[in-house]
Parts: structure tokens; C-alpha cells; sequence
């Protein structure tokens, strides 16, 4: 995958089948320090430890229909292409933390991508679950949940298209804005 949302995604529809409630994205850059971190913590069902020893081998899956499960293992690859880590954890009937450490500058880590898209494509295919989504830049903050803006909402879907909308300029704008304050 040549963007890290595209990995983001993939992860995020893993924590969708296994009935998360809440899916948190979290995005720490640090250029002083050369680190990009990304976290994604789901509640949902979990791992057992034999399952979770497995996970990121590309020839294990808990799918029926295919004999691969080639997304934490391609995660995992990018972040150990550009001299970082991976660290999974999950515990059954509580959720799954997968984290995935980068070098900022390496010239393999590939760019974040269309986020903005990614969480768009959450909400339309899953009503029920809540994203946060938090994106830090050296000092800045930039944070998006649904639990907040269904509030703010209140009977208006956020599968409507003009929220969609909204959604989508308000987080390339967020990130925008904290990355560009920086260079200021």
C-alpha cells in the first residue's frame, strides 16, 4: 500500500469485524525527535494468544473465504522498512492496540495519504461505531470524534452527504492547520 490511511483502513475494517463499538486513530509526528507513531485501539472482541502470536503472518487468517491476511503483516512491513517497529496487543473481550512506529524522514515511510477518505469510508459503511481520531504534530493537536459532532447533530445522520462534507474539509483542514502553524 503506498499510503499509510490505505493501512489505517484496513485495520480499522479488522476492529469492525470484531464488533468494536470505538475505534481510535492516533497520529503522533515528531519532526524534532524523527518519530511518526500510529496508534489504532478498538473495544472490540480481542484476541486469544494463540491467534494474536499469529496475526501478522501473512499466511494466517480468520477468514473463510481467502487463506491469506495480508493487512497487519503489510502494516507491520512498512513500519520496519523505515528502521521502526510494530507492536500489537490484544486481549480478549477487551480490544486490540496495534502500533506502528516510523522514521519521519526515511525516505520508505510512505505518506499518510487521503485520510480524510478513510474516515469518511468508516462512517458510511459503519453507523454504529464511533472514530476518534487524533492527529499530533511536535506540540499541535488536532482531534475528531463523532461522539462529539453526533452530539452537535443531534437527529441529522452523519451519513448524510453535506456532513460527509464537512467531515472530510474539517479534517484536511485540521491537519493542515497544525502542520502549517509549524512552519510559521
Amino acid at each position: 500500500m503506498n499510503e499509510l490511511s490505505l493501512h489505517i483502513l484496513d485495520i480499522c475494517q479488522n476492529s469492525i469485524k470484531a464488533n468494536a463499538s470505538l475505534i481510535q486513530i492516533i497520529i503522533e509526528e515528531n519532526t524534532f525527535l524523527n518519530q511518526y507513531k500510529i496508534i489504532i485501539k478498538d473495544n472490540g472482541y480481542g484476541m486469544n494468544k494463540k491467534t494474536l502470536s499469529s496475526v501478522a503472518d501473512p499466511f494466517f487468517t480468520t477468514r473463510l473465504t481467502r487463506k491469506v491476511g495480508l493487512g497487519i503483516s503489510l502494516f507491520k512491513m512498512a513500519a520496519e522498512m523505515t528502521e521502526g517497529s510494530f507492536v500489537i496487543e490484544s486481549e480478549e473481550n477487551i480490544g486490540t492496540v496495534i502500533t506502528a512506529y516510523f522514521s519521519h524522514n526515511h525516505i520508505d515511510r510512505a505518506p499518510l495519504g487521503d485520510i480524510e477518505e478513510t474516515m469518511s469510508i468508516l462512517i458510511l459503511n459503519e453507523k454504529g461505531i464511533d472514530i476518534y481520531y487524533e492527529h499530533n504534530y511536535n506540540d499541535k493537536t488536532f482531534i475528531f470524534d463523532t461522539r462529539e459532532i453526533k452530539k452537535v447533530l443531534e437527529d441529522i445522520p452523519l451519513t448524510d452527504y453535506s456532513v460527509i462534507m464537512w467531515i472530510k474539509n474539517n479534517i484536511k483542514n485540521g491537519i493542515e492547520n497544525i502542520q502549517k502553524e509549524e512552519s510559521n
